[in-house]
Protein backbone atom coordinates (compact mmCIF):
# COMPACT_ATOMS: atom_id res chain seq x y z
CA UNK A 1 0.00 0.00 0.00
CA UNK A 2 0.85 3.64 -0.78
CA UNK A 3 0.56 6.98 0.64
CA UNK A 4 -0.36 9.83 -1.69
CA UNK A 5 -2.12 12.95 -1.19
CA UNK A 6 -5.31 14.64 -3.13
CA UNK A 7 -4.80 17.98 -4.82
CA UNK A 8 -7.62 20.34 -5.75
CA UNK A 9 -6.70 22.92 -9.13
CA UNK A 10 -5.85 26.04 -6.82
CA UNK A 11 -3.34 23.52 -4.41
CA UNK A 12 -0.95 22.11 -7.59
CA UNK A 13 2.16 23.64 -6.91
CA UNK A 14 5.62 22.79 -6.79
CA UNK A 15 5.27 23.79 -2.87
CA UNK A 16 2.41 21.29 -2.45
CA UNK A 17 4.42 18.83 -4.14
CA UNK A 18 7.06 19.11 -1.81
CA UNK A 19 4.98 18.91 1.22
CA UNK A 20 3.24 15.97 -0.03
CA UNK A 21 6.91 14.50 -0.45
CA UNK A 22 8.22 15.78 3.19
CA UNK A 23 4.92 14.19 4.72
CA UNK A 24 5.68 10.97 3.48
CA UNK A 25 3.55 10.86 0.32
CA UNK A 26 5.22 8.79 -2.57
CA UNK A 27 1.70 9.62 -5.12
CA UNK A 28 -0.51 12.33 -5.91
CA UNK A 29 -4.47 12.52 -6.75
CA UNK A 30 -4.70 15.69 -8.40
CA UNK A 31 -8.42 17.37 -9.54
CA UNK A 32 -8.09 19.27 -12.44
CA UNK A 33 -11.81 20.64 -12.33
CA UNK A 34 -12.34 24.35 -10.30
CA UNK A 35 -14.87 23.27 -7.88
CA UNK A 36 -12.88 24.12 -5.09
CA UNK A 37 -10.85 27.67 -4.46
CA UNK A 38 -8.30 29.08 -2.12
CA UNK A 39 -10.87 31.06 -1.19
CA UNK A 40 -13.99 29.08 -0.79
CA UNK A 41 -12.09 26.32 0.52
CA UNK A 42 -12.58 22.75 0.43
CA UNK A 43 -16.26 21.10 0.64
CA UNK A 44 -17.78 24.36 0.88
CA UNK A 45 -21.24 24.89 2.33
CA UNK A 46 -23.72 24.52 -0.85
CA UNK A 47 -27.77 24.79 -0.75
CA UNK A 48 -30.43 25.36 -3.68
CA UNK A 49 -28.82 29.32 -3.65
CA UNK A 50 -25.32 28.58 -3.89
CA UNK A 51 -23.08 26.05 -5.70
CA UNK A 52 -19.72 25.58 -6.33
CA UNK A 53 -19.52 28.12 -8.91
CA UNK A 54 -18.84 28.46 -12.65
CA UNK A 55 -17.08 25.74 -14.70
CA UNK A 56 -15.25 26.23 -18.05
CA UNK A 57 -15.14 23.44 -21.20
CA UNK A 58 -11.80 22.49 -23.27
CA UNK A 59 -9.56 24.13 -20.73
CA UNK A 60 -6.03 23.61 -21.54
CA UNK A 61 -4.93 21.43 -18.34
CA UNK A 62 -6.31 18.60 -20.21
CA UNK A 63 -4.00 18.71 -23.26
CA UNK A 64 -1.68 15.76 -23.45
CA UNK A 65 1.23 18.77 -22.84
CA UNK A 66 -0.63 20.19 -20.12
CA UNK A 67 -0.70 16.73 -18.39
CA UNK A 68 2.97 15.74 -18.83
CA UNK A 69 4.58 18.58 -17.70
CA UNK A 70 2.64 18.07 -14.52
CA UNK A 71 4.00 14.47 -14.18
CA UNK A 72 7.36 15.86 -15.47
CA UNK A 73 6.90 18.08 -12.26
CA UNK A 74 6.32 15.31 -9.48
CA UNK A 75 9.25 13.28 -10.69
CA UNK A 76 11.32 16.07 -10.01
CA UNK A 77 10.16 16.35 -6.47
CA UNK A 78 9.90 12.51 -6.13
CA UNK A 79 6.62 11.78 -6.78
CA UNK A 80 4.07 9.60 -9.17
CA UNK A 81 0.83 10.97 -10.10
CA UNK A 82 -1.54 8.22 -9.58
CA UNK A 83 -4.59 9.52 -10.42
CA UNK A 84 -6.69 12.98 -11.86
CA UNK A 85 -9.89 12.88 -10.15
CA UNK A 86 -13.62 14.09 -12.02
CA UNK A 87 -14.39 15.89 -15.52
CA UNK A 88 -15.49 19.54 -15.26
CA UNK A 89 -19.09 19.65 -15.48
CA UNK A 90 -19.00 21.98 -18.34
CA UNK A 91 -17.24 19.36 -20.54
CA UNK A 92 -20.04 16.23 -19.69
CA UNK A 93 -23.24 18.15 -18.97
CA UNK A 94 -24.96 16.37 -22.02
CA UNK A 95 -23.16 12.98 -21.52
CA UNK A 96 -25.17 13.26 -17.61
CA UNK A 97 -28.37 14.78 -18.81
CA UNK A 98 -28.60 13.33 -21.93
CA UNK A 99 -29.09 16.32 -24.58
CA UNK A 100 -28.28 17.04 -27.80
CA UNK A 101 -24.13 17.52 -27.58
CA UNK A 102 -23.59 14.23 -25.57
CA UNK A 103 -21.70 12.71 -28.41
CA UNK A 104 -19.19 15.82 -29.04
CA UNK A 105 -18.96 15.97 -25.63
CA UNK A 106 -18.24 12.03 -25.42
CA UNK A 107 -15.49 12.34 -27.85
CA UNK A 108 -13.81 14.81 -25.94
CA UNK A 109 -14.08 12.73 -22.72
CA UNK A 110 -12.59 9.79 -24.35
CA UNK A 111 -9.16 12.39 -25.71
CA UNK A 112 -9.33 12.96 -22.10
CA UNK A 113 -8.96 9.35 -20.95
CA UNK A 114 -5.87 8.87 -23.92
CA UNK A 115 -3.91 11.61 -22.92
CA UNK A 116 -4.00 10.46 -19.01
CA UNK A 117 -2.96 7.21 -20.57
CA UNK A 118 0.01 9.17 -22.88
CA UNK A 119 1.03 10.94 -19.70
CA UNK A 120 1.69 8.02 -17.51
CA UNK A 121 -0.98 8.43 -15.19
CA UNK A 122 -2.88 5.27 -14.46
CA UNK A 123 -6.48 5.61 -12.92
CA UNK A 124 -9.50 8.29 -13.64
CA UNK A 125 -12.09 8.94 -10.49
CA UNK A 126 -15.18 10.27 -11.21
CA UNK A 127 -18.91 10.31 -9.85
CA UNK A 128 -21.66 10.29 -12.27
CA UNK A 129 -24.58 12.14 -10.50
CA UNK A 130 -27.01 15.24 -11.41
CA UNK A 131 -26.91 16.76 -8.22
CA UNK A 132 -23.72 16.07 -7.41
CA UNK A 133 -21.69 16.84 -4.10
CA UNK A 134 -24.48 18.90 -2.19
CA UNK A 135 -25.93 20.30 0.81
CA UNK A 136 -22.83 19.81 2.99
CA UNK A 137 -22.33 23.30 5.85
CA UNK A 138 -18.84 23.83 7.03
CA UNK A 139 -18.93 23.74 10.91
CA UNK A 140 -16.88 23.03 14.28
CA UNK A 141 -17.97 19.54 14.17
CA UNK A 142 -14.50 17.58 14.82
CA UNK A 143 -12.78 17.16 17.73
CA UNK A 144 -11.97 19.89 19.56
CA UNK A 145 -14.03 22.71 17.79
CA UNK A 146 -12.01 21.86 14.49
CA UNK A 147 -14.18 23.15 11.41
CA UNK A 148 -14.73 20.50 9.02
CA UNK A 149 -17.63 19.34 6.72
CA UNK A 150 -21.43 18.24 8.16
CA UNK A 151 -24.10 16.88 6.65
CA UNK A 152 -28.28 17.03 8.21
CA UNK A 153 -30.59 16.47 5.53
CA UNK A 154 -33.34 17.83 8.22
CA UNK A 155 -32.03 21.69 7.41
CA UNK A 156 -31.71 21.45 4.29
CA UNK A 157 -34.41 21.87 1.03
CA UNK A 158 -33.97 18.21 -0.53
CA UNK A 159 -36.59 18.66 -3.22
CA UNK A 160 -35.20 22.27 -4.47
CA UNK A 161 -34.90 21.44 -7.98
CA UNK A 162 -31.95 21.72 -10.03
CA UNK A 163 -32.29 24.71 -12.21
CA UNK A 164 -31.39 24.90 -15.94
CA UNK A 165 -27.61 25.60 -16.52
CA UNK A 166 -26.41 23.46 -13.64
CA UNK A 167 -24.75 19.81 -13.07
CA UNK A 168 -22.79 18.47 -10.39
CA UNK A 169 -23.30 21.39 -8.34
CA UNK A 170 -21.86 23.45 -11.09
CA UNK A 171 -22.87 26.44 -13.71
CA UNK A 172 -22.25 25.18 -16.82
CA UNK A 173 -24.07 27.80 -18.90
CA UNK A 174 -26.75 30.81 -18.07
CA UNK A 175 -30.11 29.35 -17.45
CA UNK A 176 -33.32 30.18 -18.39
CA UNK A 177 -35.39 31.57 -15.55
CA UNK A 178 -37.92 29.75 -13.77
CA UNK A 179 -36.12 26.15 -15.97
CA UNK A 180 -35.20 22.90 -14.48
CA UNK A 181 -33.08 19.74 -15.78
CA UNK A 182 -35.82 17.12 -16.58
CA UNK A 183 -37.12 15.20 -14.12
CA UNK A 184 -35.77 11.57 -14.12
CA UNK A 185 -36.08 7.64 -12.95
CA UNK A 186 -33.38 5.79 -11.34
CA UNK A 187 -33.89 2.96 -14.32
CA UNK A 188 -33.21 6.25 -16.90
CA UNK A 189 -30.03 7.21 -14.76
CA UNK A 190 -28.52 3.98 -14.97
CA UNK A 191 -29.06 3.92 -18.68
CA UNK A 192 -27.67 7.29 -19.24
CA UNK A 193 -24.39 5.48 -16.83
CA UNK A 194 -24.33 2.51 -19.50
CA UNK A 195 -24.15 3.96 -22.88
CA UNK A 196 -21.28 6.47 -20.96
CA UNK A 197 -19.35 2.95 -20.03
CA UNK A 198 -19.92 1.00 -23.12
CA UNK A 199 -18.70 4.30 -24.96
CA UNK A 200 -15.84 5.25 -22.43
CA UNK A 201 -14.02 1.48 -20.87
CA UNK A 202 -12.93 0.34 -24.30
CA UNK A 203 -11.05 3.59 -24.86
CA UNK A 204 -9.60 3.72 -20.99
CA UNK A 205 -8.62 0.11 -21.76
CA UNK A 206 -6.53 0.46 -24.56
CA UNK A 207 -5.06 3.58 -22.57
CA UNK A 208 -3.95 1.66 -19.78
CA UNK A 209 -6.48 3.96 -17.57
CA UNK A 210 -8.37 2.40 -14.83
CA UNK A 211 -12.15 4.41 -14.40
CA UNK A 212 -13.03 4.46 -10.48
CA UNK A 213 -16.05 5.50 -9.80
CA UNK A 214 -16.88 7.31 -6.82
CA UNK A 215 -19.77 6.71 -4.80
CA UNK A 216 -22.36 9.41 -4.29
CA UNK A 217 -21.81 11.85 -1.27
CA UNK A 218 -24.63 12.87 0.37
CA UNK A 219 -25.50 9.02 -0.28
CA UNK A 220 -29.60 9.74 -0.60
CA UNK A 221 -31.64 7.85 -2.61
CA UNK A 222 -33.15 11.03 -3.80
CA UNK A 223 -31.64 14.21 -3.89
CA UNK A 224 -33.17 17.24 -5.58
CA UNK A 225 -35.20 15.44 -6.77
CA UNK A 226 -32.87 13.41 -8.56
CA UNK A 227 -31.97 9.56 -8.45
CA UNK A 228 -28.72 8.83 -6.76
CA UNK A 229 -26.46 5.88 -8.77
CA UNK A 230 -24.25 4.57 -5.99
CA UNK A 231 -26.28 5.38 -2.69
CA UNK A 232 -26.15 1.86 -1.22
CA UNK A 233 -23.23 -0.39 -0.56
CA UNK A 234 -24.40 -3.41 -3.15
CA UNK A 235 -24.74 -0.75 -5.86
CA UNK A 236 -21.39 -0.95 -6.98
CA UNK A 237 -21.88 -5.06 -7.90
CA UNK A 238 -24.43 -2.86 -10.69
CA UNK A 239 -21.76 -0.95 -11.59
CA UNK A 240 -19.22 -3.35 -12.02
CA UNK A 241 -21.39 -5.58 -14.02
CA UNK A 242 -22.79 -3.36 -16.28
CA UNK A 243 -20.30 -3.41 -18.66
CA UNK A 244 -17.37 -5.87 -17.58
CA UNK A 245 -13.88 -4.31 -18.54
CA UNK A 246 -10.47 -4.57 -16.20
CA UNK A 247 -10.51 -1.17 -16.07
CA UNK A 248 -13.78 -0.99 -14.64
CA UNK A 249 -13.32 -0.20 -11.19
CA UNK A 250 -13.60 1.71 -8.06
CA UNK A 251 -12.71 4.70 -5.70
CA UNK A 252 -13.53 3.20 -2.54
CA UNK A 253 -14.55 6.11 -0.28
CA UNK A 254 -14.80 5.58 3.16
CA UNK A 255 -16.51 8.02 4.41
CA UNK A 256 -19.47 8.06 2.02
CA UNK A 257 -19.81 3.83 2.59
CA UNK A 258 -19.30 4.39 5.86
CA UNK A 259 -22.30 7.24 5.62
CA UNK A 260 -24.38 4.84 3.94
CA UNK A 261 -27.58 3.17 5.75
CA UNK A 262 -27.19 -0.37 6.30
CA UNK A 263 -23.37 -0.43 4.92
CA UNK A 264 -20.66 -2.34 6.62
CA UNK A 265 -17.35 -1.04 5.71
CA UNK A 266 -15.34 -3.99 6.42
CA UNK A 267 -17.41 -6.09 4.07
CA UNK A 268 -16.56 -3.16 1.15
CA UNK A 269 -12.90 -3.62 1.97
CA UNK A 270 -12.90 -7.00 2.05
CA UNK A 271 -15.08 -8.02 -1.13
CA UNK A 272 -13.34 -5.53 -3.37
CA UNK A 273 -10.13 -5.67 -2.62
CA UNK A 274 -10.49 -9.38 -3.42
CA UNK A 275 -11.83 -8.75 -6.83
CA UNK A 276 -8.62 -6.40 -7.54
CA UNK A 277 -11.68 -3.62 -7.91
CA UNK A 278 -10.47 -0.79 -6.11
CA UNK A 279 -8.61 1.74 -8.07
CA UNK A 280 -7.44 3.71 -4.95
CA UNK A 281 -9.00 4.74 -1.63
CA UNK A 282 -9.68 8.00 0.14
CA UNK A 283 -8.94 6.84 3.39
CA UNK A 284 -11.31 9.29 6.09
CA UNK A 285 -13.68 8.69 8.94
CA UNK A 286 -17.15 9.83 9.62
CA UNK A 287 -19.45 9.73 12.44
CA UNK A 288 -22.84 9.04 11.53
CA UNK A 289 -24.94 8.24 9.14
CA UNK A 290 -27.68 9.62 6.51
CA UNK A 291 -29.26 11.51 7.20
CA UNK A 292 -26.85 13.23 9.48
CA UNK A 293 -23.17 12.82 9.71
CA UNK A 294 -19.77 14.51 10.38
CA UNK A 295 -16.40 14.22 9.07
CA UNK A 296 -13.95 13.89 11.81
CA UNK A 297 -10.73 13.56 12.36
CA UNK A 298 -9.30 9.75 10.99
CA UNK A 299 -8.71 8.50 14.40
CA UNK A 300 -12.11 9.53 16.36
CA UNK A 301 -14.51 8.33 14.00
CA UNK A 302 -16.96 5.21 13.75
CA UNK A 303 -14.37 3.06 11.32
CA UNK A 304 -11.72 1.06 13.18
CA UNK A 305 -9.01 2.17 10.65
CA UNK A 306 -6.69 -0.61 11.45
CA UNK A 307 -9.13 -3.17 11.20
CA UNK A 308 -9.50 -1.73 7.53
CA UNK A 309 -5.55 -1.63 7.32
CA UNK A 310 -5.39 -5.45 8.03
CA UNK A 311 -8.03 -6.41 5.35
CA UNK A 312 -6.69 -4.47 2.74
CA UNK A 313 -3.10 -6.34 4.29
CA UNK A 314 -4.48 -9.59 4.40
CA UNK A 315 -5.85 -9.04 0.76
CA UNK A 316 -2.52 -7.86 -0.79
CA UNK A 317 -4.46 -4.19 -1.49
CA UNK A 318 -1.60 -2.59 -3.35
CA UNK A 319 -3.21 0.41 -4.07
CA UNK A 320 -3.21 4.24 -2.95
CA UNK A 321 -4.53 5.33 0.30
CA UNK A 322 -5.42 9.41 -0.08
CA UNK A 323 -6.79 11.24 3.26
CA UNK A 324 -9.92 12.81 0.47
CA UNK A 325 -10.27 15.49 3.01
CA UNK A 326 -9.92 15.96 6.86
CA UNK A 327 -11.08 18.54 9.72
CA UNK A 328 -8.79 21.83 9.83
CA UNK A 329 -6.33 22.44 12.35
CA UNK A 330 -6.80 25.91 14.01
CA UNK A 331 -3.93 27.45 13.16
CA UNK A 332 -2.27 30.11 10.35
CA UNK A 333 -2.11 27.41 7.74
CA UNK A 334 -5.14 25.02 8.50
CA UNK A 335 -5.50 22.56 5.57
CA UNK A 336 -1.89 22.13 5.67
CA UNK A 337 -1.76 21.21 9.29
CA UNK A 338 -5.15 18.90 9.20
CA UNK A 339 -3.78 16.88 6.39
CA UNK A 340 -0.31 16.43 7.80
CA UNK A 341 -1.96 15.40 10.89
CA UNK A 342 -4.09 12.72 8.70
CA UNK A 343 -0.90 11.58 6.82
CA UNK A 344 0.96 11.29 9.71
CA UNK A 345 -1.68 8.80 11.56
CA UNK A 346 -1.63 6.69 8.03
CA UNK A 347 2.14 7.12 7.75
CA UNK A 348 2.60 5.33 11.49
CA UNK A 349 -0.42 2.76 10.98
CA UNK A 350 0.83 1.70 7.68
CA UNK A 351 4.54 0.99 9.40
CA UNK A 352 2.73 -0.67 11.94
CA UNK A 353 0.39 -2.69 10.00
CA UNK A 354 3.12 -3.84 7.53
CA UNK A 355 5.09 -5.05 10.97
CA UNK A 356 2.67 -7.47 12.07
CA UNK A 357 2.47 -11.13 10.85
CA UNK A 358 -1.05 -12.60 9.32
Amino acid sequence: MYLGLGLYKHMITRENFKFAKQTGCTHLILHLANYYSKEKGVVTATDDKNNYGESFANESIWLLESLSKLTKMAEEEGLKIYGIENFSPADWYDVLLDGEKKHEQMEFLKEIIRNVGRAGIKSFGYNFSLAGVWGHKRLPVARGGAISACFDASSLPLESRIPDGEVWNMSYKKGEKGKFIKDIDSDELWSRYEWFLKQILPVAQEAGVELALHPDDPPMSILRKTPRLVYKQDLFDKSLNLVKSPSNKIDLCMGSIQEMEGSNIYEALDKYSKLDKISYIHFRNVKGKVPYYKEVFVDEGDIDMFKALRILKNNNFKGILIPDHTPELLCESSWHAGMAYALGYMKAALQAIEGEKK
